[in-house]
């Protein structure tokens, strides 16, 4: 990392990224079943996971994927959505974030997993110019599972990307 570019390559923890957000279900984000629309909940899904890569990168971040989602259980109008992010681990310039949602029905008590994703974020820097990004440091044994994984995802995207290219030669 060039030290021209104000970002410190000090490794970070795993807790320094930890983001929250929540935001109650209303009519407007929903089908008319009462169910929250599935592109509204990847809306949020995908600044949740903003929130963890900025805070990890301390600098301005891009999508550049969720590759992938599971929508577990439908999440109804006036459910309590929390939606809570880290960072999975850091490579050069990219970080694989993981985002879990939650549904708080703050009527009856409950909460239920009812969403989770991964999302691939570039850190650039004011112009769009990618830069590097610190390592993460994951101290709990999940944080070190989901490290793992995160580098075995990686190794499929890339497999998968290489896949698509030929494909696209071929034809």
């Amino acid at each position: 990392m060039n030290s021209h570019d104000g970002h410190s390559a000090k490794p970070r923890p795993v807790r320094e990224s930890q983001s929250q957000m929540a935001e109650v279900v209303l009519p407007n984000d929903a089908n008319p079943l009462g169910n929250l629309l599935g592109g509204r909940l990847m809306h949020m899904i995908d600044i949740a996971g903003a929130l963890s890569a900025h805070r990890h990168s301390h600098s301005h971040v891009v999508t550049a994927s969720m590759d992938h989602i599971d929508f577990l259980l439908p999440v109804h109008i006036g459910d309590l959505l929390i939606l809570k992010s880290s960072v999975n681990r850091a490579f050069h310039t990219s970080m694989e974030v993981g985002v879990k949602c939650w549904v708080e029905n703050y009527i009856a008590g409950t909460t239920r997993h009812v969403a989770s994703a991964y999302l691939t974020f570039v850190a650039v820097d004011q112009h769009g110019r990618r830069h590097a990004v610190p390592e993460v440091i994951p101290e709990s044994e999940e944080e070190k599972r989901r490290y793992e994984d995160a580098g075995r995802r990686r190794d499929l995207r890339k497999q998968e990307l290489e896949r698509r290219k030929a494909g696209n030669q071929i034809g």
